[in-house]
């Protein structure tokens, strides 16, 4: 009886022992899902949006007044009176290795400092730093890496791996990717001429050397310089206008101008604008002599006699002082005047050689009746 007894009872510790690992490793489970969930929670909060809300702001806040919001772009950022700051995204990582990056845009000329940060600040060692997967170094100690002038192309995909030398040593850990983008800072001027490339000699030309800093450093100052053919016509300096008053031949050329931060750490210069200074106007050239053309004979008739030659007209003396010769004349207007007389003297001779030959044929038909009239 006691063994059936025993036998009972050991056959109910084994049915409670099985119920109780069933309950556990189903609250093993959920335990499990409950993790995830919070994971999940916490990834799909790992970006987030921090904004300075105004009105107030100081000098050493990077809020804007409403006077500086002035592009299309800009006004988004003003919401019933209250003016807001350019946003900049901060993430969470929940990770044993993260490389931190700069949290507000990057542009041309500044300082870009990356650093490969361990959990809880374990001490790192082989640390290297890449970019599009290429080691930007040997590895080593230093956990920062940073960029003094950063250029556009610098932009790329940066990670860094290092190895963990506590809790356990040698276990080696990479970040995940971060994307760095260079902005420009500022395009490449254009340069301008105000009124034309081509203006008249005796009036004003202003060449401008157009460009734009963006709203985050609407602040930053540019110099600008001028040159022309290959020489500074006008030094550094804030004014982005290159003057002439008054402009000549001697001003044609190729102009460009140059942009350049107060550092001179970022500068660029224009494409080549050429300069074409229009003269006054050349006088006309004297019109040519062209003789007229003799008239020819109508056809059936008898080859007329070229009429004798006419006197020269008479050519005036060199002694005085009202006259010149045509070819050795200085004056235009007096040229073509005479040209003009020459050309109507020669129309002249024509006419009168005509009138010779008809007088002739009419002397050839009255000779036979004045024959006969004085026989009879």
């Amino acid at each position: 009886m006691l063994k059936k007894i025993s036998v009972g009872v050991a056959g109910d510790l084994n049915t409670v022992t099985m119920k109780l690992g069933c309950v556990l490793m189903a609250w093993a489970l959920y335990l499990s899902l409950g993790v995830l969930w919070v994971a999940q929670m916490l990834l799909a909060a790992s970006f987030e949006t921090l904004q300075c809300e105004g009105p107030v702001c100081t000098e050493e806040s990077s809020c804007h007044t409403e006077d500086d919001l002035t592009d299309a772009r800009e006004a988004g950022f003003q919401v019933k009176a209250y003016t807001f700051s350019e946003p900049f995204h901060l993430i969470v990582s929940y990770d044993w290795l993260i490389l931190q990056g700069p949290a507000k845009p990057v542009f041309e000329g500044d300082l870009l400092v990356l650093r490969c940060q361990a959990w809880q600040d374990w001490p790192l060692t082989q640390v290297t730093f890449y970019r599009d997967g290429s080691a930007l170094g040997p590895p080593g100690p230093n956990r920062e890496f940073s960029i003094a002038v950063v250029q556009k192309a610098d932009s790329g995909h940066y990670h860094c791996s290092g190895i963990f030398q506590s809790p356990g040593p040698g276990i080696p850990e990479t970040a995940s990717v971060v994307a760095i983008t260079v902005q420009e800072l500022f395009p490449a001027p254009i340069l301008r001429a105000v009124p034309s490339a081509e203006p008249q000699a005796g009036g004003p030309m202003t060449l401008s050397c157009q460009t734009k800093l963006p709203l985050q450093r609407s602040a930053a100052h540019l110099l600008f310089s001028f040159y022309k053919d290959g020489r500074i016509v006008q030094s550094r300096g804030l004014s982005s206008e290159f003057q002439i008053p008054t402009a000549s031949e001697d001003h044609s050329g190729s102009y460009w101008c140059e942009a350049a931060t107060e550092d001179n750490q970022v500068w660029k210069q224009s494409p080549q604008l050429e300069i074409r200074v229009q003269g006054a106007p050349s006088s006309a050239a004297p019109p040519t002599l062209n003789p007229a053309p003799q008239k020819s004979a109508a056809p059936g008739t008898a080859p007329e006699e070229a009429p004798g030659p006419l006197p020269p007209p008479p050519t005036p003396s060199s002694e005085d002082p009202g006259f010149s010769s045509p070819l050795g004349m200085p004056d235009p207007h007096l040229y073509h005047q005479m040209g003009l007389v020459l050309k109507h003297m020669q129309d002249v001779r024509v006419l009168l050689g005509h009138l010779l030959m008809e007088l002739r044929e009419l002397s050839g038909h009255r000779k036979p009746g004045t024959t006969k009239a004085t026989a009879e």
